[in-house]
């Protein structure tokens, strides 16, 4: 073999050698950007993770701590309010119309319900025409974490109304209303409250703590809850939900001009 074959042989195996060395390199190189890209990924997926769980415990908790904000809304004078068992009558004497209401203070339709209609149902109450019976139910009581926030509640608006604040209790807990699944107001918030309403009788501290009015609210439930009157069809067969509203122990479809059809 001559020397010019021996050197173009040699420069081919450089060149072969090389070329596998760059290869090499950008094999490994691609696999290090693989393995940097998937950490980058990894790290913000758990950044997500985190914030999705520091978010979510916020928001869970976020009545902790919170003063339950006080509504500016009143009776007219003559209005009364009085608790029987486990119902609040509102209106004044000699009203020719009653209905009931029953809906639970965790339940976010009830709210939209409050918010949509209450306007038109105090005028009456105030006008003298319409007396309200109020029926608090702790349908939704596993649904507070912890559970028992509507019952907590429902107890603690009949200890108001024992003091003629129901109204202002009652409002200011659907207008601050709790998530369905989170945390309720616990009964230091709920007593504060009472407190800010005006309630200063040392009978509704006590009624709170004790749930004294608890018994009379699971037997009522259990009562409206299988009466076959306040039964509706909510697309899986007849059932009790809230809102409920009855006229003379018939339930009403709540259509946005059910005030109007159903009281005039």
């Amino acid at each position: 073999m001559g020397g010019a074959e021996r050197n173009a042989r040699k420069r081919k195996q450089q060149e072969t050698a090389a070329r596998s060395v760059a290869q090499a390199r950008g094999v490994a190189g691609g696999d290090k950007k693989k393995v940097v890209a998937i950490t980058v990924a990894v790290v913000v997926l758990a950044a997500l993770v985190i914030g999705g769980v520091i978010w979510t415990t916020s928001s869970k908790n976020s009545t902790e701590g919170k003063d339950i904000a006080v509504p500016t809304g009143t009776w007219a004078p003559g209005v009364v309010e009085k608790r029987d068992g486990a119902v609040v009558s509102a209106g004044k004497p000699g009203a020719a119309k009653t209905i009931d209401v029953y809906a639970d203070f965790l339940c976010p339709i009830c709210k939209q319900f409050e918010e949509t209609f209450k306007d038109k149902l105090h005028e009456q109450v105030n006008n003298g025409t319409l007396t309200i019976r109020y029926h608090m139910l702790p349908m939704l009581n596993q649904r507070s974490d912890p559970p028992g926030y509507s019952m907590d509640s429902a107890n603690a608006s009949l200890a108001a109304a024992d003091a003629g604040k129901f109204l202002a209790f009652h409002d200011a807990l659907f207008k601050d209303q709790p998530q369905e699944g989170a945390r309720g107001f616990d009964k230091a918030q709920l007593i504060k409250l009472g407190q800010d309403v005006g309630i200063t009788d040392p009978a509704f501290v006590t009624a709170i703590n004790t749930g004294v009015y608890e018994q009379q609210i699971q037997d009522a439930y259990k009562k409206i809850s299988t009466d076959p009157s306040l039964q509706q069809d909510f697309g899986s067969g007849p059932g009790f939900g809230t809102p409920t509203v009855a006229v003379n122990g018939q339930v009403v479809k709540l259509e946005q001009d059910w005030v109007e059809k159903t009281l005039g």
